[in-house]
């Protein structure tokens, strides 16, 4: 990864022995294929995040999500990212199982300018900011018939991630990684100061997510979750939850390294933000 005034770089080498690709079509659902994948969270709200595919054809998919599949967020596939610059390079030969690849390599270079569309934050960022990020690959395990690739029937694909998920779902945009922004003056990587308030959230949520759906409601407290002596990172000075119109809202009261404790919230659809 690098970053300039105009983009935010990334590039990719992937290792394979077969490399081979069928769409051609923007937009299509490019993991059919075997592909590569980026997310990025700019403000790590776990909402309004975008995700970008690409195959070895250099054919994309971009996609907007105002929330998670599984707070029932639908893909915006008619988002675009206008100035986005991509090129693919084959080690080998595409579409030949008669020899055998070296692999293919993506280079990829989002502008700022549309990746600013939802980001809250400046874009590009500011020496030291952080965004949430991940990368994903997908690949199938093919056979070989009448001198084409074919994927094997009743195989799912196998998935490489960057930072890993706990579960096969890439949209748990908690669980992505942390991308600092540097340069040469701004060099030290800080971890999140609220991560461990975050991670506690996320068991209120996971919890309550695991209620609704054996109660058909809510609980109203962590008492009825059965987390009221929930353990607490030494940065978490209170925990505490609410009912909301729509669902629940959970808070970490947590102190920083300086100033006043601070209010960090979760609600039902994982949207999480600091006060």
């Amino acid at each position: 990864m690098l970053w300039d005034d105009a983009y935010f770089y990334v590039a990719a080498e992937l290792a394979e022995p077969h490399v081979w690709g069928t769409l051609t079509n923007h937009d299509a659902v490019i993991f059919h294929d075997n592909d590569f994948e980026v997310f990025i969270d700019p403000d790590g709200d776990s909402h309004e995040y975008y995700e970008f595919e690409i195959n070895a054809l250099n054919t994309g998919w971009d996609l907007f999500l105002k929330k998670p599949y599984k707070d029932g967020g639908p893909a915006q596939n008619e988002w675009e990212i206008p100035g986005l610059k991509t090129g693919v390079c084959v080690h080998g030969t595409l579409n030949n199982p008669a020899d055998l690849d070296v692999g293919w390599t993506v280079e990829i270079a989002f502008p700022w300018k549309v990746l600013g569309e939802y980001a809250h934050r400046p874009a590009p960022p500011r020496p030291g900011d952080q965004w949430r990020v991940d990368f994903s690959r997908v690949e199938w395990e093919t056979d070989f018939l009448d001198g084409k690739y074919r994927k094997v029937a009743g195989r799912r694909e196998d998935n490489w991630v960057w930072s890993p998920q706990g579960i096969i779902d890439m949209h748990r945009p908690e669980q992505w990684g942390y991308v600092q922004f540097v340069t040469e003056t701004h060099g030290a990587f800080h971890p999140d100061p609220t991560q461990p308030a975050r991670a506690l959230l996320h068991q209120v949520y996971y919890a309550q997510r695991h209620f609704q759906e054996q109660h058909h409601r809510w609980a109203h407290s962590l008492q009825e979750l059965g987390l009221a002596d929930l353990k607490r990172p030494k940065s978490v000075k209170a925990l505490a939850m609410r009912s909301a119109s729509e669902g629940f809202v959970a808070t970490a009261t947590i102190q920083l390294s300086v100033g006043k404790p601070r209010a960090l919230h979760l609600r039902q659809d994982s949207r999480i933000w600091l006060e």
